[in-house]
This record gives C-alpha cells, sequence and structure tokens, in this order.
C-alpha cells in the first residue's frame, strides 16, 4: 500500500519502521516540525513536508499518528473524501474522522512505543472502520505486521486503553518509585531485573492472580509492619504500599 504518515513522533515512527519492513511504500511524512519529518523521512526513505497544501493526495492510506487534541486540528487542514484516513488513539471515537473522509477507521498499536529503542517489539493491533471494505483493508494492513489483529469498537478500545494503562503506565511508575528508593539507600536496583523479569514472563502461563506472592497475600503481619517502618521516610510510597497490601490481601 501506499501510504502518507501525519506526525513524527513514537507512533509514527515506529509504525512507519514496521510498514516499511512489511514491503509498504511510505509516500510521504508529514509534521508540524520540518526537520523532525525530515529526519524521519530519511530513515523511510521518503520525501516530507510541513505544509498542508503540497500534502500528497493520491496515496491509499493516511494515518494520523498525532496526540489526541491534535487529530481535529489536522482534519481542519485534511479533506480526503474517497481516500482511507486513519487515526491511533485509543481513546478517541473513529467517528471523529467522518467529515473527512467516506472511508475511515482506527489503526490503534496497543504497545509502548519508543523510537529511541532501536528493538521493535510485538505489536498488537486494534482495529475499527466506518464500513466494510475499509475494515477488511485495516485487517490486511494490520495482518502485515502483526500476528495479533482484533476488532473493537470505542467503548471496548478505551477499556483495552485503561488496562494497558494498568498494566504498562503504573507498573513503570513502581518501577520508577523503587529504582528511587533503591538509589536512595545505596541498594543495586539491578539485582531485581531477573525477579522482574520473571514476574513478567510467568503470567504468559498462569493468570496473575495465580501468580501473587508476597507478605500482603499471606498477611505477615509482622513482616509488613517492618516494611512501613523502613518507610517513614518515604510518605508517598509508604501511602502506595499501604493501598496494594490492603487492595491484595482484599482480593486474595
Amino acid at each position: 500500500m501506499e501510504i502518507v504518515i501525519i506526525g513524527t513522533g513514537n507512533t509514527a515512527t515506529v509504525l512507519g519502521r514496521k510498514l516499511k519492513s512489511a514491503g509498504h511504500t511510505i509516500v510521504q511524512v508529514f509534521g508540524r516540525d520540518s526537520m523532525a519529518a525530515s529526519q524521519l523521512a530519511y530513515e523511510l526513505g521518503t520525501e516530507s513536508t510541513n505544509y498542508w497544501n503540497v500534502v500528497y493526495k493520491e496515496a491509499d492510506l493516511y494515518i494520523l499518528a498525532v496526540s489526541d487534541i491534535a487529530i481535529e486540528d489536522v482534519l481542519r487542514e485534511l479533506q480526503l473524501a474517497d481516500k482511507t484516513i486513519v487515526h491511533t488513539a485509543a481513546s478517541v471515537s473513529k467517528n471523529i474522522l467522518k467529515n473527512a473522509s467516506h472511508h475511515f477507521g482506527v489503526f490503534y498499536p496497543l504497545q509502548s512505543l519508543k523510537k529511541e529503542v532501536g528493538h521493535i517489539p510485538d505489536i498488537p493491533i486494534v482495529i475499527d472502520a466506518s464500513d466494510e471494505s475499509t475494515m477488511r483493508e485495516l485487517e490486511f494492513l494490520a495482518h502485515s505486521i502483526s500476528d495479533k489483529v482484533v476488532e473493537a469498537g470505542d467503548e471496548q478500545r478505551m477499556k483495552l486503553h485503561l488496562a494497558a494503562v494498568i498494566v504498562n503506565n503504573f507498573v513503570n511508575h513502581l518501577y520508577a518509585l523503587a529504582e528511587s528508593y533503591c538509589n536512595n539507600e545505596g541498594i543495586d536496583f539491578d539485582l531485581l531485573w531477573p525477579l522482574i523479569k520473571e514476574t513478567a514472563e510467568r503470567i504468559q502461563y498462569i493468570s496473575p492472580a495465580q501468580s501473587q506472592t508476597g507478605p500482603a497475600l499471606r498477611n505477615d503481619r509482622t513482616t509488613i509492619e517492618k516494611h512501613l517502618e523502613l518507610l517513614k521516610k518515604y510518605p508517598h510510597l509508604k501511602r502506595i504500599y499501604q493501598t496494594f497490601t490492603e487492595s491484595i490481601y482484599v482480593n486474595r
């Protein structure tokens, strides 16, 4: 397929790399920052622009890989009635695109994407579309870069995004807090890497509920009180510890 990518951030970059590797042609990259657009276009072997009046109008697909709040700004400039337009946002309805084209949808990569990371992870793709032919088009495109493709409407996609925030953003924040604690207490955070890896890998084979261990599950009050004593200097982390301890115990 011939594809125009609108955007130059993490999603635009990683999707661009995946799509190019799958044999699709990125015919143009649009970005408000001309330097960022030029850099991404160079990597993808194509041209760039930061002017709406020279956006290529004959591509098969236009991917709006921009922030949620920027989608409406793009749509004020991009009107392509007979072309397929998709956005990549989890929390925005596909219908925001209905006045820009007769064929529109969502192409949501359910993954934490960082363009600076050389390794490209597996990326489940969640799709939705305005009509059956567009759905089949997006399904073909998604299967060309992912082994896991699912259809989901606005409500289901939002629920997926919520779950993703919990397992990714919230868990990573706990890592950051633990790293800060270790640094402050002269502990080598790297010693926790095998534990982090094992926990993540284990839940591929048994449910997280079955995988749960620790003093809260056992209601080991002696250990819990010792931990809370250690956290007196860290009131924010102490509150989080208490909240998680209670949640684990109640839901055991």
